[in-house]
């Protein structure tokens, strides 16, 4: 009988070990759905801890009734998910990595392993970063800095594992520049300033409850699918790689979203931004579609573009460009800046040109009691749909604006698959 059960418990491991020999990425879904589990329920429970401990801030755009205080609400609550993010990689290292740990034969594939060693270094330095933002509110030449020393050891592994930095030239231009091109130096450079843009870009499109996390979901989704629809083509496993980092990710997200809607019970702050950039970086970088991921960016891409006049100071910006709270319509309006034209160098006087030209923000002059003043809104996307659709509930907006990343989405399927045969010869 001792000999019945032992014999039925060792196939009972035998084949739970060959799940996970042949289907990773099942393993892999079934931790990422355990933890999207665990953060919905861990969450709320280090509401009072992060109030505690100062980790808090006010809603804005709330309601206060007479005779109350504003809700505070707890924030950089992005650190959780992180941690939770981390915890189920590390536990999932070993399954990957099962089959040739356990052959008996050489041939254990130590650059696909020290790639993952390497995105989980990146991320987690990013994650502690930036909760170091959240808590010491770090300047903005920081925050340019800190992704790129994040991003080393991803450079370091891309240099000995590929080493490779010539691209295939776009149809059109090869007549200048041939078939092809080594960029060399400049490689590296572009790699280090996409892990910058996509930690920044989803921190400069904020300031309504749940965008983050929404935009963070829509954008992880998407490479989800891109990742599907590519594994059975010819780099089945880089996708794979993508696959095994984006499940857990898309989890910890949306259960993070699922607090972070409206209305909000807490704030993700810096660190979820810097956590989902990274993680974005990470897999666009070592799976080998960095150019295909920044297509995922678009909407971040034209608020990045648009914000470019505020974010290098040739028009003022304020520290926070969240929409204006009307406390009477319980609806959010376009914030605004002031300035004095003559205050403004040649180049900010031509983007405030341009901008009211093309109709992308509202002016006023003659504004104070000087009237010397002018008042524009905010450039920013979210101040665009405004002034596109009027005062809107924070709910409504938030949702317009998760209709244009999925939007982005469609468009960047259309350029990576329809379109791209136009550019290139063979695409896959």
């Amino acid at each position: 009988m001792a000999s019945s059960n032992n014999t039925a418990f060792q196939n009972a491991v035998d084949r739970a070990f060959e799940l996970i020999i042949r289907h990773p990425l099942t393993i892999n879904l079934i931790m990422s759905v355990t933890g999207f589990v665990i953060t919905v329920q861990m969450l709320p429970k280090f509401y009072d801890l992060f109030i505690h401990a100062g980790l808090s801030g006010k809603d804005m755009s709330k309601k206060v009734l007479p005779g109350r205080k504003p809700v505070i609400v707890p924030e950089s609550l992005g650190v959780v998910a992180g941690a939770v993010f981390l915890i189920m990689m590390f536990l999932f290292i070993p399954v990957p990595f099962w089959k040739p740990l356990t052959d008996k034969e050489p041939g254990f594939p130590h650059h696909e392993f020290v790639e993952f060693i390497a995105a989980l270094l990146s991320i987690c330095c990013m994650v502690f970063l930036g909760f170091a933002d959240d808590v010491l509110e770090l300047r903005w030449r920081h925050k340019l800095t800190l992704p790129t020393i994040a991003t080393l050891p991803l450079l370091m592994v891309y240099i000995v594992n590929y080493g490779s930095t010539t691209i295939i030239v776009p149809k059109p231009f090869r007549i200048y520049l041939g078939n092809d091109v080594d960029l060399w130096l400049l490689y590296y450079v572009y790699m280090g300033m996409l892990a910058v843009f996509c930690t920044n870009a989803i921190n400069i499109l904020s300031g309504i409850n749940g965008v983050e996390a929404g935009q963070s979901l829509v954008i992880g989704f998407s490479i989800i699918i891109f990742n599907f629809i590519e594994l059975s083509g010819k780099f089945r496993e880089t996708h794979q790689f993508s696959l095994f980092f984006m499940m857990p990710f898309c989890a910890v997200c949306a259960a993070i979203l699922y607090h972070n809607w409206y209305p909000s019970g807490l704030f993700v702050g810096d660190t979820f931004c810097y956590f989902a950039g990274m993680t974005f970086a990470v897999v666009g970088i070592l799976g080998h579609f960095s150019k295909t991921m920044l297509l995922f960016f678009i909407p971040q891409v034209i608020n990045f573009l648009f914000s470019v006049p505020q974010l290098f100071r040739f028009v003022p910006c304020p520290r926070h460009r969240l929409p204006k709270y009307n406390p009477k319509t319980d609806r959010l309006g376009m914030s605004y800046t002031q300035f004095k034209s003559k205050d403004l160098n040649i180049i900010g006087r031509l983007f405030v040109w341009l901008f009211s030209t093309l109709r992308l923000i509202e002016i006023k002059t003659g504004v104070g009691e000087d009237g010397e003043y002018t008042q524009c809104n905010n450039f920013t996307l979210i101040n665009f749909v405004l002034r596109l659709v009027g005062p809107t509930h924070e709910q409504t907006l938030v949702i317009y604006m998760l209709i244009i990343q999925c939007l982005g989405s469609c468009a960047a399927f259309f350029i990576r698959f329809p379109l791209a045969g136009v550019f290139y010869d063979v695409v896959e």
